[in-house]
């Protein structure tokens, strides 16, 4: 294995410039392996006709270049075979092999040149190695007589009590003895470091238990009640510049020694046992605690440092000292709320103003001195948190009172001086203004906002969490016992079935009830917002008022329900005259029916009913969709019971009915066009509006058609409705009118035409046609459900209802045989067209084709 080393930079620099191509001389006819053109070389040669004459010379010298390259090749064809002569190879190799030794043996001269110098240098080393050694043991030496100088200072400072001159020279003593701690396995330093560490120990010996005799810092409560035994400051203040010196661990043990000796006498005076340990005795405490925190800063918090924050030590104790004798008188005690929040307030005062005191949290202060505690800090107020029960069940019971008028029925509410009962007959307030909302509900959450405040200055742990579970309880309360059980009529006053007209008493409480839920969701809302604001961190997350707005969701769209009940209520007898109509007697189109005026009329007065008393627009725009969507599918539903359409009478009748209601079709349009008004008219309302219209007149177009011939009847079908379905097209046939025995001709033609047709869908707008539409008292229902989620109420403004067609807001066809024309199930869209969707109907379809056979 040989080893490369980099070439030298100067011949790298060589190499590169003898193999750099020169492109100035570059040679046109190079490019060739490239991008040769011969036209440009052409062009180079010959630029101009006169050029042309030089042809001769040009092929010469084209020829002679031919010539040289060839000599040049054979140059080069003669040196690669020299080079690639074996012995030549062998020599190289040799002279390789050579240079290989020459390296190998010069490196053994270098591996020899430094022996012999390091022997040469090798007395020189070690000299170099006793200075360096020597050098150190000096310092060493230096170190440890400054060491024992100090050391024995410090033991003469120690005898004669000079606590400034201790702190100086013990913290001297502490840095020094640092760097012999490697050298402890010598005897003398071992006995030096020995001699620091007892040193020490004395020193804290003096400082805890000396409090008489030696007057230290410990001596404070002697030296500030006998006056014969009063020390200076500065003396109690050098003392504690050696408690510094010594450690954090010296400094605790005696912060804490003196904050015990001080709250000796707390503990004596108020036992739980006593009198004056007794709940009502709490301002007592507080008041102790301020005096002896006022004798401390006055006299003895002067000579501790600042940095040692002896009054948060202090309060730290008090505090935990307070809390567990509340708790202990709490969980023996018959709580009632007023006792609870008097303690509790004086409590949270009593931690307020001494974090104003020291312009500090009072959770802060007692976390700086976690450190000197084993157990984690707590505030004094915590001790009241496992019985905030008591207030939270007194919240529940007030809401409870507070709400009982309000869930009674209406016919037998009791009478209560408030606005809640001028609100439900649409009167005004005290004020002369209209009502819009329940007065209960802004009473409610005046309420809530009072107890969250209330709550929130006391604990904003789990009571908070726990009084907002209550408070999301009395929301779905309120919706379901006061909101929704007011859209429901009394047993006494349920409406029979011959009465007509809409009561405007019921517009205007579904109106109200709509604003108040939405005022609830939207309050609610904001409740939320300020509640996360105010818990505490570990609850945040669980707090959420989603399923409590998703009830008042429902209450507007239990609202709307009313509305299209009474909408529908106002309608009936207009679509009752309508489906009564004797079509069979018109002979020629006369204009808009008589029913009409009468429809045209209810609609508009139930609408302009319905727009003042709603605040938000989108919630007028869902009613409006649906109203819409009811009115359409009403005139459906009527169009369908007043069947036959156009076999009956001559002919000029069967293309009078159809186009008498084309006209009713279009003044209905026309009506149901400007219902919204200028301002809350959508794009989208008029679009599901048009397409609607357009479904029922395609219908009417396909009726008015004549059945003979067959053929034509089917092929305008197909341009009009564009299906094959079988049952789609029976529709149209008993609409029309046509006789049993027609129509199996016409069925059969049918199925021939459209087997044949592959472009022809399977269902269509007739597909969801009902030939036994539900009664009036269904429909509102079915347009809308009152008890679902937010889903069941669009907040939006366009027209849900309208977009799906007025077919499929219709109800479920139903199960009757074919004669009656009920759609079946013919496929699903993207599904393959089948003429036959079951087996019955086939079956149904070939017995009818036998029994017609003989007549035929």
């Amino acid at each position: 294995m040989y080893v490369h080393d980099e070439l030298p930079h100067e011949v790298a620099l060589e190499i590169q410039r003898v193999l750099e191509l020169q492109s100035g001389d570059a040679d046109p006819l190079d490019a060739l392996s490239h991008e040769f053109n011969s036209v440009d070389i052409l062009n180079e040669f010959f630029p101009d006709e006169a050029s042309l004459a030089h042809i001769a010379s040009v092929q010469t010298r084209l020829v002679e270049n031919q010539q040289e390259l060839q000599r040049a090749i054979d140059a080069l064809q003669v040196e690669l075979r020299q080079n690639q002569d074996p012995t030549r190879m062998q020599l190289i190799q040799e002279m390789i092999s050579d240079l290989l030794g020459q390296m190998s043996r010069i490196r053994e001269k270098a591996t020899e040149s430094e022996a012999v110098v390091r022997n040469i240098t090798k007395d020189i080393q070690v000299l170099d190695l006793a200075k360096k050694n020597l050098i150190l043991s000096m310092t060493i030496l230096k170190r440890l007589q400054m060491l024992v100088n100090a050391l024995t200072q410090l033991e003469d400072f120690v005898k004669e009590k000079k606590y400034g001159e201790i702190a100086q020279t013990l913290a001297a003593v502490k840095q020094i003895s640092a760097s012999f701690k490697q050298y402890t396995s010598v005897q003398r330093i071992a006995q030096i470091w020995k001699r620091i560490q007892e040193l020490q120990g004395e020193l804290r010996t003096l400082l805890e238990h000396d409090l008489d005799a030696l007057q230290v810092v410990l001596n404070l409560l002697t030296y500030l009640q006998d006056s014969s035994k009063q020390i200076k400051p500065s003396v109690i203040a050098d003392a504690c510049l050696v408690v510094d010196v010594l450690g954090a661990d010296v400094r605790a043990q005696l912060i804490e020694r003196y904050v015990a000796i001080e709250l000796k006498e707390y503990r004596r005076i108020f036992r739980t046992s006593d009198e004056a340990g007794q709940l009502d005795n709490i301002p007592r405490r507080f008041a102790w605690f301020r005096r002896l925190l006022q004798t401390h800063e006055a006299e003895q918090g002067r000579v501790f440092p600042s940095d040692w924050n002896v009054g948060w030590h202090m309060l730290a104790r008090f505090s935990e000292i307070t809390r567990d004798d509340l708790a202990a008188l709490l969980s023996k005690t018959s709580l009632t709320v007023k006792t609870l929040l008097d303690n509790l307030q004086l409590t949270a005062d009593f931690e307020s103003s001494m974090a104003k005191k020291w312009a500090t949290p009072f959770q802060d202060m007692l976390h700086a001195t976690a450190a000197f505690h084993s157990a984690p800090p707590k505030t004094i107020t915590s001790a009241f948190e496992p019985h905030m029960g008591v207030f939270v069940d007194a919240q529940d019971k007030a809401l409870a009172d507070m709400l009982a008028p309000h869930r009674k029925g209406r016919g037998t509410r009791t009478p209560r001086p408030s606005l809640e009962n001028k609100g439900e007959s649409g009167d005004v307030d005290d004020k002369g203004s209209p009502i819009v909302v329940l007065p209960s509900s802004t009473e409610l959450f005046y309420f809530y906002g009072q107890s969250l405040e209330q709550c929130a200055k006391l604990s904003t742990g789990k009571p908070l969490f726990d009084l907002c579970a209550v408070h999301k309880k009395w929301l779905r309360i309120y919706a379901e016992d006061v909101l929704i059980a007011s859209l429901k009529r009394p047993v006494s006053q349920v409406r029979k079935s011959t009465e007509s007209g809409f009561e405007l008493s019921e517009i205007k409480q579904s109106c109200l009830v709509m604003n108040t839920a939405d005022y609830c969701q939207a309050t609610a809302l904001e409740l939320e917002e300020k509640v996360r604001s105010k818990v505490n961190d570990e609850f945040k997350a669980k707090i959420s008022f989603q399923a409590e707005r998703d009830h008042f969701v429902s209450v507007i769209s239990a609202a709307i329900v009313v509305q299209l009940r009474e909408l529908e209520v106002s309608c009936e007898p207009a679509f009752t005259a309508m489906s009564r109509s004797a079509w069979g007697t018109l002979k020629q189109v006369t204009g808009p029916s008589i029913y009409v005026a009468e429809l045209l009329n209810a609609i508009e007065q139930v609408v302009e009913s319905v727009k003042p008393l709603v605040e938000q627009k989108k919630y007028l725009r869902n009613f409006l969709d649906k109203a819409c969507s009811l009115v359409v599918a009403k005139f459906t539903h009527s169009l369908v019971r007043s069947r036959p359409l156009g076999e009956i009478g001559a002919e000029q009748a069967i293309r009078s009915i159809p186009m008498n209601l084309l006209i009713d079709l279009q003044a209905v349009k026309a009506c149901l066009l400007k219902m919204p008004g200028e301002l809350l008219i959508t794009p989208s309302y008029t679009r599901g509006l048009t397409k609607n219209i357009t479904q029922l007149e395609t219908l009417l177009k396909v009726i008015v058609t004549p059945v003979d011939p067959a053929e034509g009847f089917i092929l305008n079908y197909t341009l009009l409705i564009k299906d094959a379905s079988f049952s789609n097209f029976q529709k149209i046939l008993d609409l029309k009118g046509t006789p049993k025995a027609e129509q199996n001709n016409l069925l059969d033609s049918f199925l021939t035409i459209t087997s044949i047709n592959d472009d022809l869908e399977s269902t269509s707008f007739l597909s969801s046609l009902d030939m036994d539409p539900a009664g009036p008292a269904q429909l509102a229902s079915n347009l809308s459900s009152p008890g679902g989620s937010r889903i069941s109420l669009p907040l939006s403004g366009g027209g849900t209802s309208n977009e799906a067609g007025i077919f499929a807001n219709l109800s479920s066809p139903g199960t009757s045989g074919p004669s009656t024309g009920t759609s079946v199930t013919d496929g699903r869209p993207g599904d393959q067209r089948q003429v036959f969707s079951d087996f019955r109907r086939f079956v149904s379809f070939g017995l009818r084709r036998d029994t017609q056979a003989p007549t035929q």
